[in-house]
């Protein structure tokens, strides 16, 4: 292609010249995340976790359904419902339903250390789905994260052995990280909130049915903070944040907007400490730390871009020769 070509003219600016507002945007996901946590703590103190799990991505189902019809967006076709369940089943089911219970029992700072994990988690699950390779460091460094928050999570448990709401936390990770992985192929094809609000309606017949067990097992009664603290989740945690966290992917610089998610758990320590009132730590900070140094170091290692090729025998025949 000449540099004069009409086709190269339309695409520069598109690449030196990206936005800064898909900064802004992933940072505002990412704020609204950052209460998931505590509110997740606020609202399972009076309402039951299989409701507060289920029953937000009803919430969150029902404005999908919505802007979906409102939209008039295309319906997903052959296997991609298949990969909207892989997503449903990581991002609507498997994360919401651990994290209420798992925090039935452990602080919102203890959470946020292990979920700290989710960067490096998601960056492995997309080199797994995506069949690259990348360096030993990669895997070294998201070796030594791994460690860490499982170290912390035993520390803080006592006596060295991991607290059964750890291995919830673990596992809400590990079913994000997959979601995440495959949401974010999927979204090529069906758009970024798009393939949330998919998900989130094809999960609903499920979750439907999980709100009605809990509902005739223990009809749910809660303060009006508990209350405020639920809707939060339903619709702004499952919901709007993906709007600007995934717009803000899609706007870019992806590499750069997607380390903002390193500062979530920050934030949410935070959050821990002025709403809760829990208590930060040295094993709290020093853990968190230790996480996501080892989580932003493992999504440099995998977004550093391969070293080009030295110009072969084939590509030097092409240059015009000299006079």
């Amino acid at each position: 292609m000449r540099d004069n070509s009409s086709a190269t003219l339309l695409r520069r600016p598109v690449l030196s010249q990206p936005q800064p507002s898909g900064l802004w945007l992933g940072l505002i996901g990412v704020a609204a995340f950052s209460f998931t946590v505590p509110f997740t703590r606020v609202a399972v103190a009076g309402l039951d976790p299989l409701f507060i799990g289920s029953g937000r991505a009803v919430v969150a189902a029902i404005l999908a359904a919505f802007a979906l019809a409102l939209t008039r967006q295309r319906l997903p076709r052959g296997v991609q419902w298949a990969r909207l369940a892989v997503v449903a089943a990581g991002v609507v089911v498997g994360f919401p339903l651990l994290t209420s219970f798992a925090l039935t029992t452990t602080p919102a700072s203890h959470g946020a250390v292990v979920i700290a994990l989710l960067p490096a988690a998601t960056a492995t699950a997309a080199v797994l789905r995506g069949r690259e390779r990348p360096p030993l460091a990669f895997w070294l460094i998201t070796g030594a994260g791994g460690v860490a928050a499982i170290a912390f999570a035993a520390m803080q448990s006592g006596f060295g052995q991991l607290h059964w709401a750890d291995l919830l936390l673990l596992g809400a990770v590990l079913a994000a990280a997959i979601g995440y992985a495959e949401g974010g192929l999927l979204a090529r094809e069906l758009g970024a909130w798009q393939t949330v609000s998919w998900a989130l309606v094809l999960a609903s017949p499920l979750m439907v049915l999980l709100t009605a067990v809990s509902v005739v097992q223990e009809p749910p009664t809660a303060t009006t903070v508990q209350w405020l603290a639920f809707a939060y989740l339903g619709v702004v945690s499952m919901f709007l944040g993906f709007f600007a966290w995934y717009r803000g992917l899609a706007i870019g610089p992806i590499a750069q907007v997607s380390q903002i998610q390193l500062i979530q758990p920050v934030l949410t320590i935070c959050w821990a400490a002025l709403l809760l009132g829990e208590a930060l730590t040295w094993g709290t900070i020093v853990g968190g730390l230790a996480v996501i140094f080892c989580a932003g170091a493992a999504v440099r290692v995998r977004l550093k871009p391969v070293p080009a090729q030295p110009a072969t025998h084939a590509t030097k025949t092409l240059q015009p020769a000299k006079d």
